[in-house]
């Protein structure tokens, strides 16, 4: 069972679609139990960093997700999920993520020719021999939706990167946590192939 957390930041039922699509058990879900049994659990989100912090505190969720790290839980964040797993967001000044990883969350530099927030399809750069990318092609193209991105503290959790105005630190790993700036959910059969990767993923020894 995987546990999409539901935090009211939206975008779940789009990636309990694409779970539904390859045929992996899931369930949206906020209560702590569920998530704390379940064998995996991804943090999916779309709006802004402080908004969605709030919401987690909330509903507990931010504890929810220090045990599931504690208990090396995979774990996926997806857009926004990805960028909450940090020390805090330019987007939300003063308030603090969830600090599982390091690193900073940015705005994308104005850059002549380039909208923000950036909405679209980019190429990924794949490095570090991340567990996401097992069967996927140097040079893929996912879909972006952001205005904020991750500089990572350390290059070695970079497993993907892009250019846009700047390089975007666009997937990173480190033991059970895995995340993206992208979203796999809407990223065709490359997308979905991420996903599988993930739903596979072993508990991490």
């Amino acid at each position: 069972m995987i546990a999409i957390i539901d935090y009211d930041a939206g975008n779940l039922k789009s990636v309990k679609k694409a779970l539904d699509f390859l045929g992996e058990e899931s369930c949206i879900t906020r209560d702590r139990k569920e998530i704390l049994s379940a064998g995996k659990a991804i943090l999916p989100g779309v709006g802004a960093f402080g908004e969605a912090m709030e919401h987690l505190k909330k509903y507990e969720l931010d504890k929810v997700i220090h045990e599931l790290a504690a208990k090396q839980t995979p774990f996926l964040g997806i857009c926004l999920g990805l960028q909450l797993l940090f020390e805090g967001s330019e987007e939300s000044s003063g308030v603090e993520g969830l600090r599982l990883l390091e690193g900073e969350i940015v705005k994308i530099p104005d850059t002549p020719g380039l909208k923000i927030p950036h909405i679209g399809w980019n190429s990924l750069h794949l490095q570090n021999q991340g567990r996401l990318f097992d069967g996927i092609p140097e040079g893929t193209f996912v879909y972006f939706v952001h205005s904020f991105y991750l500089k990572a503290k350390e290059p070695s959790i970079v497993k993907a990167s892009t250019e846009y105005g700047a390089e975007i630190h666009a997937s990173v790993e480190q033991g059970n946590i895995f995340a993206c700036q992208f979203h796999p959910e809407k990223s065709s059969s490359m997308g979905l192939k991420m996903l599988q990767n993930f739903a596979k993923t072993g508990e991490v020894l």
